[in-house]
């Protein structure tokens, strides 16, 4: 590769080049940190036609990538995008990782706790908060909110962690009531 190649990125990636150095720093990783885990690696487009890699770790040690809210779980997803960042600097890949299932567990504990304090603001007519929150479950949070016209939500706070908002919107309990009356 020459000089200007290295500069200007030159060669275009592969997806098996892609994965091969994903599994390669996983087995860094894993080695290194003396884990017992294994994983799956697969490739494909998104909703939306995007590559994404998704990682499905199990093992022995996948309690620990569960703890304290999947914050193993994050990093890892963090540390591996930012390798491929640094290798392919034009890959928009999107990295997933989950262990077991336990994406999908939270993203649900999540909705029904949101469920739970829309249903309280709704009968209140009154804002309620949810806890301080990282923009990934935020987001899960308002998406899920934004199906229901009787509510609104919104952040509030500085920095990266805030929270919720979530408050009946204009008209959306008295609409109930007259419905009710009908």
């Amino acid at each position: 590769m020459s000089f200007f190649s290295k500069l200007f990125g030159g060669k275009k990636k592969s997806a098996n080049e892609t994965e091969s150095l994903i599994q390669s720093t996983l087995d860094g990783l894993i080695e290194k940190g003396q884990f017992e885990l294994t994983y799956e690696v697969s490739s494909e487009n998104n909703d939306k036609g995007e590559p994404q890699i998704t990682i499905e770790f199990s093992g022995v040690d996948e309690d620990l990538l569960k703890e304290k809210e999947g914050q193993m779980i994050d990093a890892l997803q963090l540390f591996l995008k930012r390798v491929l960042q640094h290798h392919f600097p034009e890959d928009r890949s999107e990295v997933i990782i989950d262990c077991n299932g336990y994406r999908e567990e939270s993203s649900q504990q999540l909705i029904d706790l949101a469920e739970k304090l829309k249903g309280i603001a709704l009968e209140k007519g009154k804002s309620v908060y949810f806890r301080a929150l990282p923009p990934k479950d935020r987001k899960i949070i308002h998406q899920h909110l934004a199906g229901d016209d009787r509510v609104k939500s919104r952040s509030i706070g500085e920095g990266l962690y805030k929270k919720i908002k979530i408050y009946p919107s204009k008209g959306g309990a008295q609409n109930d009531a007259h419905q009710d009356q009908e």
